[in-house]
């Protein structure tokens, strides 16, 4: 690191930064079924810490019983749902500029990490729905120097010693650290700690705001 330079290391959400917004192929089921936009979105905000969705990204349950779990949480809030349907959809479609940042970001020496919060399902951390699809996700995964997976490690952003765990594989502090993630209740620990945290809306957005912190020009 030069003198001049103030960050370190760059890390990454997955879902809905490096790839679209899962809520986007969320909106479209729920389309597609004749449900309430935002649905899913709200099916997970209700006991945030210990509903399906959480305790099967801690892998704390399998599919089968994220499956008949998330079902009963839907119909209580007066839907017909399985959890089963909610997965088919979960892989997002990578934004290739993101993946070009990684590479320049990488080329100007900036450590690289990816905290991500996924589920035990599909092909690999990506959480794709074919083997083709999971080597694409799994040669992005290798430009990160580590990836937390929130299914491995039975910690789930928001929380907090997420955060820190990254910090100590990469070796730097949380202020030598940016973070990227599109929920504001994950940027919030991250900032907490001393992280700039950048609340991803687009990938045009999360690049623009990621080389003005930087001083560093980004592919578009």
């Amino acid at each position: 690191m030069t003198a001049q330079r103030r960050f370190e290391a760059v890390i990454f959400d997955f879902g809905g930064v490096i790839t679209s917004s899962p809520f986007e192929a969320f909106n479209r089921l729920e389309s597609d079924r004749g449900l309430p936009r935002d649905f899913v979105r709200r099916v997970n905000t209700i006991n945030p810490d210990s509903n399906a969705w959480a305790r099967f990204e801690r892998a704390e349950i399998d599919a089968a019983q994220f499956d008949r779990l998330f079902a009963a949480e839907a119909q209580a809030l007066g839907h017909a749902l399985d959890g089963a349907a909610v997965l088919a959809v979960l892989a997002g479609a990578v934004r290739p500029a993101m993946v070009a940042a990684l590479d320049a970001l990488h080329t100007a020496g900036y450590r690289l990490g990816c905290i991500t919060n996924n589920v035990p399902t599909g092909h690999g951390a990506g959480m794709a729905r074919s083997s083709d699809h999971a080597d694409a996700i799994e040669a992005i995964f290798a430009r990160f120097e580590h990836v937390i997976e929130s299914s491995k490690v039975a910690l789930r952003k928001p929380d907090p010693r997420i955060y820190t765990m990254m910090c100590d594989r990469l070796g730097v502090a949380p202020a030598a650290c940016i973070y990227l993630d599109d929920l504001g209740i994950n940027c919030k620990p991250a900032a907490a700690l001393g992280m700039h945290a950048i609340k991803v809306t687009s990938g045009a957005q999360a690049l623009a705001d990621l080389s003005a912190a930087l001083g560093l020009a980004l592919p578009a």
